[in-house]
């Protein structure tokens, strides 16, 4: 049985992964396209876990921004 501090603890690890994903792929974005307008760090700060990971595949080949945050 998970009791409500577990449970807050394993919220809280899941957070912590989603926000260093986060950090991890603006630094990459930033390093290879330059600093991101506004407007894109916003679509960034408000991703899913599921977002992240794919934009992080698609900024290996993307030749612009807009690849990386294109639709699928």
């Amino acid at each position: 049985m998970t009791t409500s501090a577990e449970r807050l603890r394993r919220e809280g690890r899941a957070e912590g992964r989603a926000e260093e994903r986060r950090e991890l792929v603006l630094r990459l974005l930033t390093r290879r396209f330059g600093a991101l307008p506004a407007a894109h760090e916003g679509i960034l700060r408000a991703a899913s876990p599921e977002d992240l990971e794919r934009w992080a595949m698609r900024l290996l080949d993307a030749r612009s921004i807009d690849e990386v945050f294109g639709s699928d």
